[in-house]
């Protein structure tokens, strides 16, 4: 953590931002009790799975595995953040929680979660840049359940009928050539969100660190060239206006009328892409000079947070572990189209389904959004840079002298002045 705030008041600062945060990718109250009691409290956020949906009938089992019973609450994933650092401050945490991975850092600078260290989870098996986004100053708080991403879906009939080869896409010049052919064919482009929340960074980070542009330094040549491309492609009319106000939401639903080419967007839309009417692909987003470029990882992480009786700990650590079991993996990230965040697993899911191949791709490139020892100066550098990208966008200012702006900003936030 950069310069001198307190570790209370950044995780308030953050927190507040989080909010945002945890509505990208993609949920009671309760407290650890007594180790002898036999129940054990454990918050997600998937609101989603009542009850009887396979995800809460695994949770209980491995209670049951345990010698427990699991008392299971679900929130929303920024309800379940405000939550968690609510309960930490009051000493009465649940004794599992899985949280969405930017959530990770805060919590542990507020000195809620206990490390994998402390509990004796092995966390060898994990890829590396999964991992990353539980980790902060050398430590891990957590591990990954699975990890959702972003890439380009393509139309496949539009590109035919354009005569664009999507292996030809390679770099930066080769999309914004598909681009133009595509619209010189009668058919629209891209389309992608760039509005002024998270998502909105969440979206641009791939150009941005395909650029290769830094979080610490958002004004530097690489980051305006990644605005300066988005900006070429609204003013050429490959992509439309309404990028600067569009959800991922949105966007979906401007590729899902079958006009445009590409569209950015994640794993979590493959359902969506099946139901669509018309012939889909994926391909990696490309790197500015070719390759796939970062993208930022979703996915939540099950954590263990800090509790009076540090004997409820074993337990906790064996309902993770059962968790996180191979099988148990599978399915689980089968169910919420996750990529999973161990090798074993990743090759099990492309022997079951050949397109997730792409996806696999693409989480192989990926980086937390709070890895670089980031933490809790991520939720404030990020806000100030999708403002810079969406006044750039929108012509309020350019794109040099937004980020400019954003930078001096957000250095003068995260160093406390």
């Amino acid at each position: 953590m950069a310069g001198t705030r307190t570790t209370s008041t950044a995780a308030a600062i953050a927190m507040t931002a989080l909010v945002a945060v945890g509505a990208t990718a993609c949920g009671g109250s309760g407290s650890g009790g007594d180790a002898d009691s036999g129940t054990y409290t454990f918050w997600d956020p998937y609101p989603q799975f009542d009850e009887g949906s396979e995800w809460a009938r695994l949770v209980s089992d491995c209670g049951e595995r345990a010698g427990v019973t699991v008392e299971r609450t679900a929130y929303d994933t920024s309800d379940l953040a405000n939550r968690a650092l609510l309960a930490g401050q009051q000493g009465n945490s649940p004794d599992v929680m899985l949280v969405d991975n930017p959530v990770v850092s805060t919590l542990a600078e507020a000195g809620i979660l206990n490390t994998t260290e402390d509990l004796d989870l092995d966390t060898s098996g994990y890829e590396q840049n999964i991992l990353a986004a539980g980790q902060v100053g050398g430590d891990t708080f957590g591990v990954p359940i699975g990890a959702n991403t972003l890439a380009l879906y393509y139309n496949a009939e539009v590109l035919d009928d354009a005569g664009v080869d999507p292996a030809s896409v390679t770099d930066w010049d080769s999309l914004t050539a598909a681009l133009e052919q595509v619209t010189d064919a009668g058919h629209k482009g891209i389309t992608f969100s760039a509005i002024g929340t998270e998502e909105g960074t969440f979206q641009f980070l791939p150009w941005f660190w395909g650029a290769g542009a830094d979080l610490r330094e958002i004004d530097s040549d690489a980051a305006v060239a990644a605005v300066a491309l988005w900006q070429d492609w609204l003013d050429r009319g490959f992509a439309p206006n309404s990028v600067i106000n569009n959800t991922q939401t949105t966007s979906w639903q401007e590729f899902a009328t079958g006009d445009y080419a590409f569209a950015e967007n994640g794993t979590w839309q493959l359902a969506n892409a099946e139901d669509a009417g018309f012939d889909y692909g994926v391909i990696t987003i490309p790197a500015r000079d070719g390759g796939a470029a970062p993208v930022p990882t979703g996915g939540e992480f099950l954590t263990v947070p800090v509790q009076t009786d540090s004997a409820r700990y074993d337990v906790s650590t064996r309902i993770v572990n059962c968790l996180t079991r191979e099988d148990n993996l599978l399915a689980t990230d089968t169910t919420l189209s996750y990529i999973a965040p161990v090798a074993a697993v990743q090759d099990r899911q492309r022997t079951d389904d050949a397109a997730l191949e792409p996806w696999v791709e693409a989480v192989g490139s990926a980086k937390g959004r709070t890895s670089d020892d980031l933490g809790t100066d991520y939720p404030v550098i990020s806000e100030q840079l999708w403002t810079a990208v969406n006044s750039a966008l929108s012509g309020a200012q350019d794109a040099r002298g937004a980020l400019g702006a954003a930078q001096e900003a957000a250095a003068a936030d995260t160093a406390g002045e």
